[in-house]
């Protein structure tokens, strides 16, 4: 497992991490990563693509789908599940929890020593080995519970 990293050293890891993987540093790459990591939605691969799309007209949506399932691999992004629809992606990397809204799909970060800490139930422990534990609230967000 990799070490906690700040928001201003991303770009650091990238570079890092796609060395250590031997994956090329290419234009595009960099700029799904950049614009990954300006984004706070968590989003999917086609909402990456379109915004991509406009700074890189040429690209493809298969070239960033697989791009983003390559971070994955490396460890520089997270799959957030999309429960029912399309994965969606966070460029957080450090610990954290999410709560999703069941009503308009809105995925919110938050932290939390305590779920930071929950102990694996030792039935899991002994037929799995566990890499990452995350804690997932839903409910409805203020935007969705107003009358």
């Amino acid at each position: 497992m990799y070490k906690r990293v700040a928001k201003n050293e991303m770009m650091d890891v990238f570079y890092q991490r796609s060395k250590e993987h031997g994956l090329k540093i290419t234009p595009q790459r960099t700029a799904i990563y950049q614009e990954l990591l300006k984004s706070k939605d968590h989003p999917s691969a086609d909402i990456i693509y379109k915004r991509i799309v406009k700074k890189i007209p040429n690209i493809s949506f298969d070239t960033v789908n697989r791009t983003l399932l390559t971070f994955t691999r490396i460890g520089i992004i997270h799959i957030v599940e999309g429960y029912g629809q399309a994965k969606r992606y966070d460029p957080d990397i450090d610990i954290h929890h999410h709560f999703r809204c069941i009503q308009c799909n809105n995925i919110i970060d938050f932290h939390n020593k305590s779920y930071d800490n929950i102990a694996v139930p030792e039935e899991i422990n002994k037929q799995f080995t566990v890499i990452h534990k995350k804690v997932v609230l839903e409910g409805l967000c203020n935007k969705c519970r107003r009358p």
